[in-house]
C-alpha cells in the first residue's frame, strides 16, 4: 500500500483534477502545468509516495493507490485524473482499476504501451549510484533541441532554464528512486489496462523527432487502445510540452474537458 502521510498540494478551485507528477517524483517538476490549470480547476497533486519509503521497487499500483488515498483524505469521490510522462501510466492504472472514481483521464507524453528502456539505459537503472551522475549530466544536451524549438527567443529560454535550475535546487531528485520507477514500466501491462478504461480519455503527444526521452515510444497507440480516446499533438515540443509550454498544454486539457462535459450533458438529455 502507498504511504498515507504524504503531503497533498492544492491549487485553485472548481471541479477536482488530480495531477500525477513524472518520474522525478517531486510534484515541483509539474508546478508549471499545475499553475496553468489552477485558474480553472481544483488541482490536487503530491510527490510520489516512494520519496521517503524504503520500498526498493514500487509497483504502478502503489502510486494509483496514493491518488485514491489523496481523494479519500479530501472527501472527494470522483475526479478527473491527469498524469505527466510516468505519471500518465499511474493515471492509466487509476482509471483502469477505479472507473467509478474517474471522471476523465488525461495522459501527457506517457511512454507508449510497448515502450521499454534502451540497452544503455538498462545499465543506468541497474547501477544508478554509478551512472546516475552521467545521466543527469547528459540531460541538458539530450533536451537541447526540444528547448530551442519549444521556447522561442533567448530571453524566454534563460527564464525557463533559470526556473528549472531553481526547481532542481529546491527539490533535488533521487537517481535511485527514478531508476526504481523506470524498472516498473516494462512489467506493467498497459495494453490490458487500456481495455479496462471507460472514462473519456485524452492523449497529448509532442513531436516524436523532438522527444529525446521516450522518442518513438508509441504514445499515440493509447488513442487506439482506449475506447473513444482523443489524440492531440503539440508541434514544436517533444516530451516536455507540459513544462516548456504549460499554458498551451493546459488549454488543450481544458478544451477536452469542456467538450467532455458537453457530451455528458447531451447524453443525459
Amino acid at each position: 500500500m502507498a504511504r498515507t502521510d504524504f503531503q497533498i498540494v492544492e491549487r485553485g478551485a472548481g471541479a477536482p483534477l488530480v495531477l500525477i507528477p513524472g518520474i522525478q517524483g517531486r510534484w515541483e517538476y509539474s508546478r508549471a502545468i499545475v499553475d496553468a490549470l489552477a485558474p480553472f480547476y481544483r488541482v490536487i497533486t503530491f510527490s510520489l509516495c516512494d520519496e521517503r519509503t524504503s520500498e526498493a521497487v514500487p509497483r504502478i499500483g502503489v502510486f494509483a493507490d496514493q491518488a485514491a488515498q489523496a481523494l479519500d483524505r479530501l472527501g472527494i469521490e470522483r475526479a478527473m485524473v491527469a498524469g505527466v510522462s510516468f505519471g500518465g501510466l499511474v493515471a492509466l492504472r487509476f482509471a483502469a482499476t477505479r472507473a467509478d472514481r474517474t471522471a476523465a483521464l488525461v495522459m501527457v507524453s506517457p511512454p507508449g504501451p510497448q515502450w521499454h528502456l534502451r540497452p544503455r539505459h538498462e545499465w543506468y537503472v541497474r547501477l544508478p549510484w554509478l551512472f546516475g551522475p552521467v545521466f543527469l549530466a547528459e540531460t541538458p544536451f539530450r533536451l537541447r533541441r526540444e528547448v530551442l524549438a519549444a521556447v522561442p527567443g533567448w530571453p524566454a529560454r534563460v527564464t525557463y532554464l533559470s526556473a528549472q535550475l531553481k526547481t532542481l535546487a529546491s527539490a533535488p531528485v533521487s537517481v535511485s528512486r527514478m531508476a526504481a520507477r523506470a524498472r516498473v514500466i516494462a512489467p506493467y501491462n498497459r495494453v490490458d489496462d487500456c481495455s479496462r478504461v471507460t472514462a473519456p480519455s485524452l492523449i497529448i503527444q509532442g513531436d516524436e523527432s523532438l522527444d529525446h526521452v521516450t522518442g518513438s515510444g508509441g504514445t499515440a497507440d493509447y488513442a487506439r487502445l482506449i475506447g473513444g480516446a482523443r489524440l492531440v499533438r503539440m508541434p514544436h515540443t517533444g516530451h516536455l510540452g507540459s513544462v516548456t509550454q504549460p499554458d498551451r498544454c493546459a488549454d488543450l486539457i481544458r478544451r477536452f474537458l469542456i467538450d467532455t462535459t458537453k457530451d455528458t450533458h447531451h447524453s443525459a438529455a
